[in-house]
């Protein structure tokens, strides 16, 4: 692989599919995928129900195998590592959001977005910890637990935990799927700010062409392959393109 792709590729799928099933049962998730993500960009992954949004997000995590094809986290090939190194490889090099926002109900919000650092033993940059709560705006519910923050502050705490590590790459699988419209912009706002001002590379799967218009390109899946992107896309691009998808 060149340097010029190890400075500019985050993540990659090549040639990926995704097989459940055998026979009649089978189910072809993903057929055939080549796609990348560039460093430093805010993708999102949209598609109809069932086109494989999910799956290819958690192949090109490591959260999943493919059945065959390679799937790339900058130069290494996740296919080729064994359980532990895939799992430090998540651990060093990833961070994850879900729709679930999966705080520690004991732990104040400090405690919740510092913990994998925690639980890796590893120094926490105060200077980046600072800076990654001065951009989410909770500096003053640091010290609250998760009860005590709406929906939309937790889910903000789920994504500054995911930053605080600083991965090379975040995946968001429906970040804002349990959000309010004023919480999502809050979470999606942030998100954005992380690409631009952070300089963090983030993928996401949504639904919602509102969602996908933060973000710097849209990739379109349908019956699980990529049909087609918008670069710098709008809301109503997006809806657009999904009407004719189906979705």
């Amino acid at each position: 692989m060149t340097s010029t792709l190890q400075e500019t590729v985050a993540a990659r799928i090549v040639n990926g599919t995704k097989i459940y099933g055998e026979g009649d049962a089978e189910v072809r998730a993903l057929d055939g995928v080549n796609v990348e993500f560039q460093k430093g960009r805010f993708t999102a992954i949209m598609g109809p129900s069932g086109s494989g949004k999910s799956t290819l997000l958690h192949c090109i995590a490591g959260l999943d195998e493919l059945t065959t094809g390679e799937t790339f986290i900058g130069d290494v090939e996740l296919g080729s590592l064994k359980d532990r190194a895939l799992t430090l490889l998540r651990r060093e090099k990833v961070g994850f959001i879900f729709q679930a926002f999966n705080l520690i109900p004991t732990l104040s919000a400090s405690e919740n977005i510092t913990l994998p650092l925690d639980i890796a033993r590893e120094d926490i940059d105060q200077d980046w910890f600072d800076q990654v709560v001065t951009t989410i705006g909770l500096g003053d519910r640091l010290s609250h637990l998760p009860t005590e923050l709406s929906g939309g502050q937790q889910q903000r705490v789920a994504a500054a935990r995911a930053l605080v590590s600083r991965p090379e790459i975040i995946f968001a699988d429906e970040p804002s799927g349990n959000l309010d419209s004023s919480s999502t912009g809050e979470l999606l706002d942030f998100m954005k700010q992380a690409v631009t001002d952070l300089g963090q590379t983030i993928v996401m799967v949504t639904h919602d062409p509102g969602a996908a218009g933060y973000s710097d390109r849209v990739v379109f899946l349908g019956d699980g392959r990529v049909v087609g992107e918008l670069l710098e896309p709008t809301s109503d691009a997006i809806f657009d393109r999904m009407k004719e998808l189906g979705g």
